[in-house]
């Protein structure tokens, strides 16, 4: 499992956008469009080949706004998305997170003051444009090979529910979940959002411990993937304080016993 803010050779500028920060530019993402990104991919393809490895899925956070009304915005995150989805396939792996971007926080209910009851007017437009990007991305993801997938990355993505409706509405087994076990905001969240989840996940979950989740049962949650029938990869990913070589190997092996 591979994190797009790690690719690229750092001391070629031109593998990456240009960021005005500060009254002055400097280099952002990795852009995969460039002629001299192509061939850095091709040599990763290559080194990856060399070592036995799998490039298996690249939790992505490149592509933005994706549910943002904004059209121009949500069209130049699609391109983006599109640019990474073909990086993918150039390195073999098979699956490629996309966040759905819109608010960080999810729009609450509001109580209409005709109709006296809550609904939820402001969630709704955005919950459509992710429909249409991620349908739009899992055409081209099935184009070259790679599924697109939606992680619980907080905004919407944050309540399964919204992540359930997003893929179902898509409606391609090029668009599906790839599940953290600790991505929630709130306790209740770490198995029941989980078990939302599982039946539309086939190739990535992340397994993890978090500071803010240190004692989530990392076998209950193997648990809940495989028994909805879930055979792909478990990446392991340690975010609490302490070592993390030491952690991360602690995962790993609860994760094994589990299996």
């Amino acid at each position: 499992d591979l994190f797009s803010g790690h690719f690229g050779d750092i001391a070629n500028d031109s593998q990456f956008l240009k960021v005005e920060a500060g009254g002055e530019t400097r280099p952002g993402d990795f852009d995969p469009s460039q002629p001299s990104s192509k061939k850095y991919l091709d040599r990763l393809a290559e080194a990856i080949a060399k070592t036995g490895v799998r490039a298996a899925h690249i939790s992505n956070n490149a592509p933005r706004n994706l549910a943002d009304l904004d059209e121009a915005k949500r069209r130049e995150g699609i391109q983006v998305a599109k640019h990474w989805l073909d990086a993918s396939s150039r390195i073999g792996a098979f699956s490629m997170r996309c966040n759905t971007g819109g608010p960080r926080l999810i729009p609450a209910a509001q109580v209409d003051p005709e109709l006296g009851y809550p609904m939820n007017k402001e969630l709704v437009p955005h919950i459509r444009k992710a429909i249409e990007s991620f349908r739009e991305l899992a055409d081209h993801g099935e184009k070259v090979g790679v599924k697109v997938t939606i992680e619980n990355h907080w905004g919407i993505a944050a309540d399964p529910m919204n992540i359930r409706i997003i893929i179902r509405e898509v409606g391609s087994p090029w668009c599906e979940a790839s599940p953290d076990f600790c991505n929630w905001e709130h306790e209740y969240m770490l198995y029941h959002g989980l078990e939302a989840l599982a039946p539309l996940s086939s190739t990535m979950v992340h397994a993890k411990r978090w500071t803010r989740f240190p004692d989530v049962d990392i076998a209950r949650c193997v648990r809940i993937m495989t028994s909805a029938g879930y055979r792909g990869y478990f990446a392991v990913e340690y975010e609490e304080q302490g070592d993390g070589v030491v952690g991360s190997k602690q995962i790993m092996e609860e994760v094994l016993a589990a299996l």
